[in-house]
C-alpha cells in the first residue's frame, strides 16, 4: 500500500509539471497507452487526461479468444484520442509445417479488410504485433514480409511492433529482433514500434518531465517505443521495479491501482501515430 502511494504521488507530480497532458512534453514525444482488453467507455475521459492516443487492435489481441475493440473507433476518436492499430500475427508454432508465404498474404488482406470494417481511412498505418523476439526463423521472415507486402500493397502502410531488446545466441552473438527484420526487408516501407521495457533504457512505470525520445529505446529509427509492460518483467525491471505498483502492473494516475485497468506506456513522434483519425 505505501508502494502504490509513492508510485501515485510520483506520477502526479509529473503531470502536474506539465502544461498539457496527453500531448507533448518537450514538443517532441507523445504518450499513450495500449492494452489487450478495452478500458471501457465510461474511462476514456479519465484515461484522457493523461494519454493522447491508444492502441487499437483489428483482431483478437494476444492470448486473447475476441476483441473487445472491435466496433469501438468512433468512440476512441470523439473521447479525442489518435490510434495505434494493431493485428496480432501468428507464431512460429502456428506457422511451422505450413506455406508462412500464403497465411502472411491472408493476414494482410484479413487486417486490411478489418480497418476498413471499423472505419479507419486509407494511410493509416496497421502494425503487425510480432510477439516473438530475437532472431526471426524462415517461416516468420516469410510470414512477415508476405504480410507487410499485401498492406502495403492495399493503401495502407504496413508496420511492426517487434522486440527492441538484445538475446543473446549460442554462437556469442547477440541478436535484436527489430534490426533482424530491418536488415533482411529489402526496400519495403515498414514503421517500427520497439518494445524495450529494460531499465535503462526505459525509465520504468513513471512519466518523466520531459517524455523521451523514442530514438531513446536504443533503436534510432524507431517511431514509437513501448517503454512500459504490464505485469512487469522481473528480469528486464529489476532497477526499476519500485516504480510499480506492488501487484508489478502500471496504472494511470487518474484510475490508479483499484481500477484494474494497468497499461502499456508507449511514446511517439505523433499524436496519432497510425493517423487512424478520420477529422484532424
Amino acid at each position: 500500500m505505501q508502494m502504490w502511494f509513492s508510485n501515485w504521488l510520483v506520477w502526479r507530480l509529473a503531470f502536474a509539471l506539465t502544461v498539457s497532458t496527453g500531448l507533448a512534453w518537450g514538443q517532441t514525444s507523445y504518450l499513450g497507452f495500449d492494452r489487450n482488453a478495452y478500458p471501457g467507455d465510461e474511462n476514456l475521459p479519465a484515461l484522457h487526461q493523461t494519454f493522447g492516443y491508444t492502441g487499437y487492435f483489428l483482431n483478437n489481441p494476444p492470448g486473447a479468444t475476441s476483441n473487445t475493440w472491435a466496433g469501438k473507433r468512433a468512440t476512441i476518436e470523439k473521447a479525442g484520442f489518435g490510434f495505434v492499430v494493431l493485428y496480432t500475427g501468428k507464431t512460429y508454432a502456428q506457422l511451422k509445417g505450413y506455406d508462412a508465404d500464403e497465411i502472411g498474404s491472408a493476414d494482410g488482406e484479413a487486417a486490411v479488410a478489418a480497418a476498413k470494417r471499423e472505419g479507419f481511412p486509407a494511410q493509416t498505418i496497421i502494425f503487425l504485433d510480432q510477439e516473438e523476439g530475437g532472431r526471426l526463423l524462415d517461416p516468420q521472415k516469410a510470414y512477415l514480409f508476405a504480410w507487410i507486402d499485401a498492406v502495403n500493397s492495399s493503401g495502407y502502410p504496413a508496420g511492426v511492433y517487434c522486440s527492441g531488446i538484445p538475446v543473446a545466441e549460442g554462437s556469442g552473438e547477440t541478436v535484436i529482433t527489430a534490426d533482424d527484420i530491418r536488415k533482411n526487408a529489402g526496400d519495403r516501407k515498414i514503421a517500427y514500434f520497439i518494445a524495450n521495457d529494460e531499465c535503462p533504457p526505459s525509465p520504468g512505470c513513471v512519466v518523466p518531465n520531459s517524455l523521451p525520445s523514442p530514438k531513446e529505446s536504443k533503436i534510432d529509427y524507431a517511431d514509437l517505443w513501448q517503454y512500459v509492460q504490464s505485469p512487469r518483467r522481473p528480469e528486464f525491471t529489476k532497477a526499476c521495479a519500485h516504480t510499480y505498483n506492488a501487484d508489478g502492473s502500471c496504472y494511470p494516475p487518474t484510475l490508479g491501482a483499484k481500477s484494474g485497468l494497468h497499461v502499456d506506456l508507449d511514446v511517439a513522434t505523433e499524436s496519432d501515430p497510425s493517423h487512424g483519425r478520420t477529422s484532424k
